[in-house]
C-alpha cells in the first residue's frame, strides 16, 4: 500500500493515539496508517533492555516497566502517546525524555527500505527528531533495574503532578507550543494574560496555558484560530515567537512521508 501510494504521489501520515495532532475541518487528502497489528504491539524483555513495536501503548510499556523494576521511563507518565509517536517526537516533560532511553530504532524509508539506525542518527533534540520522512517500526530501548517501589513511587509522583496541573481529563491535544529556550511556553501565555481566551468553542486552559481545551462543538478552525491569538499575544507581549508542538494536518499532506 505505501508502495502504491509513493508511485502515485500520494500523501500518507502514520497516525499513533492523536494525543498531539490536530486534523484540519476540510480533513487529510492521503492515506492513514495505524501500526495497530500485534507484530506492532509487542514487547521483547531481555534484562534491562526491551524491544519494543511502534504500535505499542506508552502508557501500557511503562506500566509493566515499573511493575518489573526497570526504570526510565517514569517521566513518560500521564503522556497519551505510542511508542512510534514518542520516539519521533521525542516525547518528554521535566522528568527526560524518551530518547533517554533508545538505544536504536527501526525504519521504514519513504522507498520501502527497512534499516536499524543507531541512537546518534536519529537526531534527537527537544520535541524533534531526524525521522519525521521514516515509519518508525520498532525501538530498543536500554533501562536500568530498580527497586520497583522505588520506580512506582517516582511514576506516581510524575502521574500525580500532570493530574495536579494539566487539564488532563479535558479534550486537547496535549501542550501546544514549545517551550522556547529558558523559558516556558505556559508561563508566557499565562503572564500575557491569555488564560481563558477564547475562540468559538476553543479556550485557553485556566489550568496550564500551553494546552487548548476543546468542547466537542469545537472544530480545528476555532484551535487554529485561538492558536494565532495567543501567538500575537506573546508575540506582542514578550517579542517571542512560539513554536508549535502539535502537527497540523492539512488537506494538501504538507509535511508528508510520501
Amino acid at each position: 500500500m505505501l508502495t502504491r501510494a509513493r508511485d502515485e504521489d500520494v500523501p500518507c501520515k502514520i497516525l499513533g493515539r492523536g494525543a498531539n495532532v490536530l486534523v484540519s475541518d476540510d480533513g487529510f487528502d492521503g492515506v492513514v496508517v495505524r501500526l495497530d497489528a500485534p507484530a506492532f504491539r509487542r514487547m521483547e524483555f531481555r534484562d534491562h533492555h526491551v524491544e519494543v513495536g511502534a504500535g505499542t501503548d506508552l502508557t501500557a510499556l511503562t506500566r509493566i516497566c515499573v511493575r518489573r523494576g526497570l526504570a526510565g521511563l517514569e517521566a513518560m507518565a500521564g503522556i497519551p502517546a505510542t511508542v512510534g509517536g514518542a520516539v519521533r517526537m521525542n516525547a518528554g516533560g521535566r522528568g527526560g525524555e524518551f530518547s533517554d532511553v533508545v538505544r536504536s530504532v527501526r525504519v521504514m524509508a519513504a522507498d520501502g527500505a527497512v534499516e536499524e539506525w543507531p541512537r546518534a542518527r536519529c537526531g534527537f533534540g527537544y520535541r524533534h527528531s531526524r525521522l519525521d520522512s521514516c515509519i518508525v517500526l520498532s525501538a530498543a530501548l536500554e533501562l536500568r533495574g530498580d527497586d520497583p517501589q522505588r520506580v512506582r513511587a517516582r511514576f506516581e509522583s510524575f502521574l500525580s503532578e500532570k493530574q495536579r496541573t494539566q487539564p488532563l481529563a479535558e479534550h486537547s491535544a496535549g501542550c501546544v507550543f514549545k517551550n522556547p529556550p529558558g523559558q516556558s511556553a505556559g508561563a508566557l501565555i499565562d503572564r500575557a494574560g491569555l488564560k481563558g481566551a477564547a475562540c468559538g468553542q476553543a479556550v485557553v486552559s485556566h489550568r496550564h496555558a500551553n494546552f487548548i481545551v476543546a468542547d466537542r462543538a469545537a472544530t480545528a478552525s476555532d484551535v487554529l484560530g485561538l492558536i494565532d491569538i495567543v501567538r500575537e499575544g506573546v508575540r506582542r507581549a514578550f517579542d517571542v515567537e512560539l513554536q508549535l508542538e502539535i502537527d497540523v494536518w492539512h488537506p494538501l499532506g504538507e509535511g508528508s512521508l510520501v
